[in-house]
């Protein structure tokens, strides 16, 4: 008898980790209503006014060189089309994330990514973008576009991504 326990409580564990109605699907956390539900939250990417037209179209993202935090002209000319659809978009509110590489410290590349993220606030702000709609924060290096030792990843893990909310300020 003690053994058929040992047997079934690895899987009642399993059953107890699992949420009910949540699934990870290819784009993120689906609800109840399954990756419909996901989809309709950032539209469709021809409705110019929906987030999936804003990642897909405007872009969401911009990069840095090495050590670098001020923005390169490809950079501002990225942001100047962000700051644009922002303004035609006023209800949506962005949280802009600072991303760093792998290389060096947590705390160095933490720092780093919050004055990435603040440069990229204070352009769309000086575009005409309310401060009251945009917020920073930093990620340093835990959260990587891609993962391995190279210039490669490196190069896509040096950025800012705007992430955007629909709601009130």
């Amino acid at each position: 008898m003690r053994l058929s326990y040992f047997i079934l409580i690895p899987f009642l564990a399993a059953a107890a980790c699992s949420t009910p109605g949540k699934n990870l699907g290819a784009n993120g956390w689906t609800d109840d209503f399954g990756q419909a539900g996901f989809d309709a939250a950032i539209g469709a990417e021809s409705d110019p006014t929906s987030i999936a037209f804003f990642q897909k179209s405007v872009g969401d993202r911009v990069y840095f060189n090495v050590d670098e935090f001020t923005l390169n002209k490809d950079s501002k000319a990225a942001l100047d089309i962000q700051a644009q659809w922002l303004k035609e978009n006023p209800t949506y509110l962005a949280v802009i994330e600072g991303h760093a590489d792998e290389q060096g410290t947590r705390e160095y590349n933490l720092a780093l990514g919050f004055r990435r993220a603040r440069s990229v606030q204070e352009y769309l702000v000086a575009k005409g973008v309310s401060l009251l709609r945009l917020k920073t924060l930093s990620f340093g290096k835990e959260r990587p576009a891609e993962i391995c030792s190279s210039e490669r990843c490196y190069s896509k893990n040096r950025r800012v991504v705007s992430i955007l909310n629909a709601g009130t300020r």
